[in-house]
Formats: C-alpha cells, structure tokens, sequence
C-alpha cells in the first residue's frame, strides 16, 4: 500500500489569512476548520498549518515561547484537536509547522540560559565570548540584516541569532536539547497530529569553532547585495553534518507513529538539492523536503527538468517535495509573469508541470485561485525584512495576504473587522465564491488537474526519464503502474511545434492541437500522453517558431 505522503498533494495554509471568525482581523483555527471543504474539494491529501504555537509574533509566529500551547491569536488546544478530528473525517492529514532551530527569546529556556553562565541551561543556546576589542566572535550575518550575534551583559557573550535578535539559536550539539525538542514533537504527535513541516532543517547545528563563512561565489557584475547576508557562503554557521544524526532520531520518534510523516525546509542556495538528498535517503531521516530551487524568477526547460533530474540522478531513494510558491517568496504568477500572455493560461500551465513532477507537491493558499503577488504600501508592512530592506526588497507580506472568499464589502469574507493585511481589489475579483460558479475558472482547473493525478499512478509514484529538447520546450516520460505517460510544456509565450511521432492518446491539453506528425504548442501550451506500451512516442524538436508577433 502507498504511503500517503509518497507523491501526495499538501495544501499550505497561512493562519493568519486564511479565514477570521471573531473580527479581530487575523485568522483563527475555527475558521480554518470552517472552510476546510474548500480545501478537501481540491482532492489533496493534506493540511499543513504554518505557525499556530504561542509567540509573541516578532515573527509571525517562527519565535515560540511555549511548544505545547496554541497562540490565543488562534484558539486553543480544544480548537487545534477539533480541527484535526473534522479533517481527519473529510480524510485529510493534519501537518504543522514546527519551528526547533530557535525559540522566542521571551521563552523560559532563553529567560533562564541568559541569567547565568551555571544555571541549568545555560548550555542551551549558542553563547560565545567576544573578540579582544569586543565585537562579535566571527563574521555570521543575520538572514534578516546584520549581524548573528546579539550582546548579553547578564553573562558578558553573545548569542547566536540567524534570524531575529528576539529568535535566539538552540545547541543542538547539547543532547539536552535534542531531547527537548523531540519531546515537543511527541506531545504533538500524541494529540492525533499527522507530521510535521521542520522549518529551516538545516540550521539545526552550527560549526562548533566558529570559523568565519567565506565570501559567496558571485558573478562580477554584482558587486553588492540587496541583503548582506547573500555575500557569503555559509558554510560554518548552518548545514553542518552532525545535522543528519540529529534527523535519524526524528525518524525514529516518527516510526512510533504509523503513518507520521516530515518535511523538512532546506535554505541553502549553494547546496540546497545535495542537502536535501543526504536528509531523505535511507529510510532512517526525513520523509520528504524542498528547497528554494523552484521557488525563483528561473522559467526554462532546464531549470525544471535539469533540477528534477538531478536529484533523482544522485539519490535513488530520496524524495523531494516540489512547489512553485509558499509564504516566503513572491507568488509565481508575478514572478513568471514575462512568460505568459495570458496569466490564466499560466496558472494552467504551472499546475499541470507540477502535478507531472516526480515527488510530493505543495500548494499554498490562493494558488488555486491564481492570485498575483500583491502590492503592499510601505505603512501597511508588518515583516521585518521587508522594512528593513524596502524597497529594493519588500519582504513577505504581498503573498501572505488574506483570500478572498466572496463577494462581500471590505475584506471579501475574510474578517468583519480590519484585516492584518489588506485585500486587494484584483484579489477580491478573484474570489472563491465566483469560481466555484465559473466552471472555466482556475479553482475549477486546479481540481480537474488534481484529479487528473489521482488517476493516474505513474504521475503519483512513477519513474521518470528527461527527454533532450532545446528550449522552450520541457519533456519528459513518468511511467509506472502498468502505464506510461509522455509530458509536454511549452515555457514561453511564442506558438512552438515539434514533430511527434507514434500513437497515442491525447489526455490533456491547453493550447494543443496535433495534425499526423505535428504538434503545435501555442503560448504556455503544454500536453499529455497516453502511451501504448509497445510503441513510446518519439519526440523531435529543432527550434522555436515565432507566431506571436
């Protein structure tokens, strides 16, 4: 029997803009068990819910300070086991965030390991002592802007920080700590909840010299950063090796728990596809997990299948979870958008190249209703990186804004009161209650192109083999489950043809149309074939034939 999370579908909910139910103008567990039938309706298999634990929201809720306790801003724990019953009953997974490489530093841990060098844990977080002139021990820089390191003068050290000052780093390499964590996961686990989403799984350990990073392999032409922190390799202060022991013994709480699955996010941009092999092979560490490689501005046929190909050419028996937006970067309508005439046709295009991908998916919210990124004025920001980076960065809040539900005044059915974020008028256009009435609408795609998968075993779990293209054109052939299927994208906005030959039947299409040997792919076209097992199509493509201009 498959496992649930081998080739399935998670579908990403942001809390705080998913549905409000009491007015204060942020999103609550009951209104995401309130719209849960929107999310089953998709036909995925599970839930993820970032951050819900208590925080004092420095970070929207990635600095803790309690592990075992839900954020009022949401609900309670009454709440949180009402929601995983209701989605268990509609057969969905339940997934939660879970944030370990740091706490809050309002968290009793941090408030007693800052007092003292002796107290009991004071070995509990990364403290070092200063240089001879008092600046900090290396030069590890803060994903959020300057330094890693933050002065204490209780204990005369710095502690390490790689996000927020207020999110100061656990030591992993104190097995204290590892104990703790993993009895963080084990209440959770024991509530009924089905797995977890391991935030930043790669900053876990940190070089236990502190050696200074080196500079980051640059091209010449960029001198600067808009953010510092990518002007090093990060090679010290993160993706350390001790970190897979670590992750063996995740797994080996997991097993406890039958059908208990992880993924895990890896931010490196350096070696971010290696790293994610070495965390899910072996059937002893992560189940599955994603980087940031499909999450960027790249559109090419080399981008995707050369990515695909290359974690699957290296690790046999590891497993990715693709997606193309989440709540850390801009969505990707905005960020392909040169790509596309059409931006409907591209939200098609996007879906049906991700459901043929070989792994996991994930969706995050609004995706299905194709909405862009939003556009949000500098007064109305709330994340850190955003404001300290504005406006060659804007950080995070543009694609975290509230879904539109409807066609209500104000905040589209999202809150009485005032949203945490505004809803934007393109936004409000693109509402759930008008798609669902629009049987040509992209909501209605998603769940066409989702149950397109469920039919078909091959796109779930199959293997899959590149096939040599120039570019615009990705191909490729998934097959298992006594079933073979040939995929076909055109990545542009010009009308492509390649000549095709063989039988076999056309299951789904935009933009397609095959005349004998010769098939046209108009502007983010793309195709897929059913093969007949004795006779694969061979496929031919020489170069791009401009019709649109």
């Amino acid at each position: 029997m498959r496992e649930w999370w081998r080739g399935g579908v998670i579908y990403q909910v942001y809390p705080r803009s998913f549905q409000d139910t009491n007015g204060d103008g942020v999103g609550d567990l009951p209104g995401i068990m309130r719209r849960l039938d929107h999310i089953a309706s998709l036909g995925v298999d599970a839930v993820w819910l970032s951050p819900i634990t208590q925080s004092p929201q420095a970070d929207m809720g990635y600095d803790v300070s309690d592990y075992k306790e839900v954020d009022r801003l949401f609900g309670t724990l009454e709440d949180f086991d009402a929601l995983v019953e209701r989605a268990h009953a509609l057969g969905l997974k339940v997934i939660m965030d879970q944030v370990l490489s740091h706490t809050s530093d309002k968290h009793p841990w941090f408030r007693e390991s800052r007092l003292s060098r002796t107290n009991s844990r004071a070995d509990w977080y990364v403290w070092a002592d200063p240089r001879r002139d008092g600046t900090p021990p290396n030069n590890w820089p803060s994903v959020f802007g300057g330094r890693a390191w933050e002065w204490n003068p209780s204990r005369g050290q710095y502690y390490l920080h790689n996000f927020l000052a207020e999110q100061p780093d656990l030591n992993f390499h104190n097995p204290a700590v590892q104990d703790a964590v993993l009895d963080v996961m084990r209440f959770w686990l024991e509530r009924g909840l089905d797995g977890f989403r391991l935030d930043t799984v790669n900053y876990y350990f940190h070089d236990r010299q502190l050696r200074n990073n080196p500079a980051a392999r640059q091209p010449r032409h960029l001198p600067y950063a808009v953010n510092p922190y990518d002007m090093q390799e990060h090679k010290y202060g993160k993706s350390q090796p001790e970190n897979v022991d670590f992750l063996r013994r995740v797994r080996k709480l997991m097993n406890e728990f039958p059908g208990a699955a992880t993924v895990g996010e890896v931010g490196d941009s350096h070696v971010g596809l290696k790293l994610m092999g070495e965390y899910t092979s072996g059937g002893d560490k992560l189940h599955m997990a994603y980087t940031f490689d499909m999450l960027g501005p790249q559109f090419s046929a080399a981008h995707f299948g050369g990515k695909m190909q290359r974690f699957f050419d290296a690790n046999k028996d590891g497993w990715p979870c693709w997606s193309f937006s989440n709540h850390d970067v801009d969505r990707h309508l905005t960020r392909w958008a040169k790509y596309a005439l059409d931006p409907k046709a591209l939200a098609r295009q996007a879906v049906s190249l991700l459901i043929a991908l070989k792994g996991s998916i994930c969706i995050y919210q609004g995706e299905e209703l194709g909405l862009p990124q939003a556009d949000i004025l500098f007064e109305d920001l709330t994340d850190p990186p955003g404001i300290r980076f504005w406006p060659e960065y804007k950080g995070r809040d543009g694609e975290r804004t509230p879904i539109p539900w409807d066609d209500s005044e104000g905040s589209s059915g999202f809150s009485t009161g005032r949203p945490w974020l505004p809803v934007k008028p393109e936004h409000a256009a693109l509402n759930v209650s008008r798609q669902n009435a629009d049987p040509e609408s992209t909501l209605t795609y998603y769940r066409e192109a989702l149950a397109f998968r469920r039919a078909h075993p091959a796109l779930i779990d199959g293997d899959v083999a590149l096939l040599k293209t120039g570019e615009p054109v990705l191909a490729f052939r998934r097959s298992g489950g006594g079933e073979s299927l040939l995929c076909l994208d055109n990545l542009s906005p010009d009308t492509v043809k390649v000549t095709l030959t063989g039988a076999a039947e056309l299951a789904r299409a935009q933009a397609a149309e095959r005349k004998r040997d010769k098939l046209a792919l108009g502007p983010n076209g793309f195709a897929f074939f059913v093969e007949q097992a004795d006779s694969p199509l061979h496929l031919e493509f020489k170069r791009r034939t401009r019709l649109r201009r």
